[in-house]
C-alpha cells in the first residue's frame, strides 16, 4: 500500500497517565507542522486522546466529553466507531482517568501502522519503521513511574525515534508536541515545536528550559503572593554574591 493522499502519516505518539498522581498526558511528533494544535486532546481527572492519521480534530473534544460522562476508554472509542464514517483511515489512543486504555488503527493508515496498550499508556503510530517502535516507546514509558510524567512521556518519545521512528521512505519529521495535565484546569506543560529539522531533539530542549519553572507557574496562578516571595527567595543567594 502506498502513501495515501490526506493521510498524515509517520506519526508516533504515546499518551500516558501517572499513577501516583493522576495527570494526563501525550507526547507525539510527526511528518506534518503543528501537529500540538490539532492531534493531543487532554481534559484535567478526565482522560487523554491523540487522534491521527487523517486526523479529525472534532475527535478529540467529543471522547473527552464522553469520559467525562463516565465512559471508559473503550466505551468512548467505541462511541468514535460507530459516528465516525472515516473510521479506517483514522489512527486513535485514549486513556482515562482510571488508567484504563483504548486504541484504533484503522486499515487505511500507512505501513507500518500499529499500536500497544496496557495500563496507564498507549503507544501507536504509523508510517514507521516497524512494531519496535511502539514497543520501545511503552517500555520506556514503564520503566521509570517516579519521574514526573512530562520526563517519561518525552524519554518515551525519544525511544520511539532511537528504535527507528519512521520509515526510511517517508517525509522527515518537521513537528512535536507535549500536553500533560494535574488537577488545575490550565495545563501543566504545553510545549510545541510547530516546525524544526529535529522537532523531538527541540522538544527535549525546551521541557529542561521549562522544567525547573513548572511548580512556580502553578503556584504564581494560585497563589501570587507565595510565588513571589519563592521567587525572591531564590535570588537572595545571588545578590549576596554579588556584594562581596
Amino acid at each position: 500500500m502506498g502513501v495515501i493522499p490526506g493521510i498524515e502519516f509517520n506519526t508516533f505518539s504515546i499518551i500516558g497517565r501517572c499513577a501516583r498522581t493522576g495527570m494526563l498526558g501525550i507526547a507525539i511528533t510527526t511528518s506534518d507542522i503543528t501537529v500540538g494544535s490539532r492531534c493531543p486532546y487532554v481534559k484535567p481527572m478526565v482522560g487523554a486522546i491523540s487522534t491521527q492519521a487523517s486526523t479529525d480534530p472534532g475527535l478529540g473534544p467529543f471522547a473527552l466529553r464522553l469520559m467525562e460522562l463516565g465512559y471508559p476508554a473503550k466505551g468512548a472509542l467505541q462511541q468514535l466507531e460507530a459516528d465516525d464514517p472515516h473510521i479506517e483511515r483514522r489512527q486513535l489512543g485514549l486513556v482515562d482517568r482510571s488508567g484504563n486504555s483504548a486504541a484504533r488503527t484503522g486499515a487505511m493508515n500507512n505501513p507500518w501502522a500499529g499500536h500497544t496498550t496496557g495500563r496507564d499508556h498507549v503507544a501507536m503510530g504509523n508510517g514507521l519503521v516497524g512494531e519496535e517502535v511502539v514497543q520501545a516507546m511503552a517500555a520506556v514509558f514503564l520503566e521509570s513511574p517516579q519521574l514526573d510524567l512530562e520526563e517519561r512521556l518525552t524519554r518515551a518519545l525519544e525511544a520511539g525515534q532511537e528504535a527507528g521512528g519512521e520509515a526510511q521512505d517517508a517525509t522527515p519529521h518537521h513537528s512535536a508536541a507535549l500536553l500533560v495535565y494535574a488537577s488545575d484546569t490550565f495545563s501543566r506543560v504545553d510545549l510545541r515545536v510547530d516546525e524544526h529539522p529535529t522537532p523531538v531533539a527541540e522538544l527535549r530542549r525546551l521541557l529542561d528550559i521549562f522544567a525547573p519553572k513548572i511548580d512556580y507557574f502553578a503556584l504564581r496562578a494560585t497563589d501570587p503572593e507565595a510565588a513571589q516571595a519563592a521567587k525572591e527567595r531564590e535570588s537572595e543567594p545571588a545578590a549576596i554574591s554579588e556584594k562581596v
